[in-house]
């Protein structure tokens, strides 16, 4: 959850602390974790209470501002688009998940995620992103197994020790991995233009990232992704006075 929301919360003198491998409904999770605003971070994954370690510079830090910087780009450029940073994502009642990123198409533009009264996302974002030390991971697990059945168009897991990157793209029902062309690069099927240099990202060349990104921005294909989302913006949404936040971080 995310903690902007709940910092104030006192705890609550008759609920149970929030631990590791509890096995709690949604409600009882958000309870608790409102209840106790020390921790920074906690998921809940197919009913089961994940509270993740304090993150590393080089394992997730630095990697997960590159991943955004990329995504940034690209949502300036793509109006109906919308970023999150760790943002809170109810998914069903079993899963409360906080991916490191998530890309989506606002629900007024065809999304098909909604935001709840309360500020949190609620359904399956179009994208999720999530940085992993390695492929000994929950993201490529559970977490996946929960992202694919709750329609999670696109899963992208950086494994950041392996130097490895999967980028899967939902396909009758199964998560398929993206394959890169000749010249490494990934293309999201769900964002026309979203191309992704993997070599270079891998190496920690931001620069030509963001070079490869620039082509994709360019084609034909992008152009007329744009032109789809605003025929399906408000007028009030285009001019940059929506009902919800710009950004739920």
């Amino acid at each position: 959850m995310n903690r902007s929301l709940s910092h104030t919360t006192p705890p609550h003198p008759t609920l149970p602390p929030l631990e590791n491998g509890d096995a709690l409904t949604r409600w009882e999770f958000e309870q608790r974790y409102a209840a106790m605003p020390q921790v920074k971070k906690a998921e809940l994954i197919e009913g089961i209470v994940y509270m993740a370690s304090p993150p590393g510079f080089e394992s997730h830090a630095e990697p997960h501002a590159n991943l955004i910087g990329w995504l940034w780009s690209y949502k300036v450029s793509t109006p109906g688009t919308r970023l999150g940073d760790n943002s809170t994502v109810r998914l069903d009642l079993d899963n409360e998940l906080q991916p490191d990123a998530i890309l989506l198409i606002d629900p007024r533009a065809g999304g098909q995620t909604r935001f709840s009264t309360d500020g949190y996302i609620e359904g399956a974002p179009e994208l999720v992103i999530e940085i992993a030390a390695s492929s000994a991971t929950i993201d490529l697990r559970d977490k996946k197994r929960a992202y694919r059945r709750n329609g999670v168009q696109e899963y992208l897991v950086w494994q950041v020790l392996d130097r490895k990157l999967d980028w899967f793209h939902l396909q009758n029902g199964d998560y398929i991995p993206l394959q890169p062309d000749s010249a490494g690069i990934l293309r999201s099927p769900m964002f026309p233009g979203l191309w992704l240099a993997l070599p270079a990202l891998l190496a920690g060349d931001m620069v030509l990232v963001l070079a490869t990104l620039q082509q994709g921005l360019q084609t034909p294909e992008h152009h007329a992704f744009v032109q789809q989302l605003r025929e399906q913006i408000p007028q009030d949404f285009a001019q940059r006075s929506p009902e919800t936040p710009q950004e739920t971080v």
